[in-house]
């Protein structure tokens, strides 16, 4: 199993010679596009199985936490040489893994892309940015045109909106603007679309740091979502947190809930200062895989 390597660089590039050697390597993983970034760049979907009610995993979301998107690539490769070899996974039969997972790596390619190569990268958007960047001293997290992905989904956005204007943020910033509407931005849409398209049973989304698990948003707490959380922190070791803040609403864990009111955890993955060192991930994935694994159990 040696389709993926440990690069110390998640380039799109990078990132698109992976999915296509998985591909290559297993031809029976569904790879798809489910939408463009600001810049064009492609968002893939890889699905694993081809039964109803899938887990959604979607990585990637910041422009700093490129290492989540290397887990959930490293995550599909497991599964897939898992089922293709008939090896067990933390214990867990391949076999009795029978609904289909749908792995979405990178959902802001053009702000990882801005993280690891620079403004640059950001093709005509790369005057804005440097604007954006001039007047903060926050390290780049947004999509091309200053949104936070995370920020811009539409649950309780117009109280995030109030909350950021409070905190200072009153437009296009290196992280945490949630843009001039819910659903503004084109990575935002592009996962709204695929979870109204196969309704899944429950998502995931990979973030980074602090080796916690958000599980609620607000008093709403879907059937089954606190017993699987504490299900995934018993496995993992991290702990169960309550939204708080800036982090209160517009996540796609918030809207995910209010939407389809079913279970939405977003994980933050190790512990430091983002983005967090290649050598920190072996640990990470250790820890991770069994949550994962179990969320495509439960």
């Amino acid at each position: 199993m040696n389709y993926i390597t440990n690069p110390t660089r998640m380039t799109y590039e990078n990132q698109r010679k992976m999915i296509f050697s998985l591909k290559k390597a297993y031809p029976f993983i569904g790879v798809n596009i489910i939408g463009k970034s600001m810049c064009q760049r492609n968002i893939y979907s890889l699905t694993v199985g081809k039964s109803r009610n899938p887990v959604i995993i979607a990585a990637g979301f910041h422009a700093q936490e490129w290492l989540t998107t290397l887990l959930a690539l490293r995550f599909a490769e497991i599964i897939l040489h898992s089922k293709s070899n008939r090896i067990p996974i933390w214990g867990v039969d391949p076999s009795g893994i029978t609904r289909s997972i749908i792995i979405v790596p990178c959902v802001n390619p053009d702000g990882v892309e801005i993280a690891l190569n620079g403004f640059e990268s950001a093709g005509r958007f790369s005057e804005i940015c440097r604007k954006i960047a001039a007047v903060s001293d926050d390290k780049w997290n947004s999509n091309a045109r200053g949104v936070d992905i995370n920020h811009n989904f539409d649950a309780g956005w117009n109280e995030l909106r109030r909350m950021e204007t409070e905190s200072g943020i009153l437009g296009p910033s290196p992280r945490r603007y949630g843009g001039y509407a819910p659903e503004s931005e084109p990575e935002t849409k592009a996962l709204v679309y695929l979870c109204r398209l196969y309704t899944p049973r429950m998502v995931i989304a990979l973030h980074s740091q602090g080796e916690e698990i958000f599980w609620e948003y607000g008093n709403k707490k879907p059937p089954r979502s606190e017993e699987i959380a504490k299900i995934f922190s018993s496995v993992s070791g991290y702990n169960l947190i309550e939204n708080s803040g800036l982090a209160s609403h517009g996540g796609f864990k918030d809207w995910f809930i209010d939407y389809f009111n079913k279970p939405a955890y977003t994980i933050e993955i190790g512990k430091g200062e983002n983005p967090l060192p290649i050598s920190d991930f072996d640990g990470i994935l250790k820890n991770c895989i069994p949550m994962l694994t179990l969320a495509a159990l439960l």
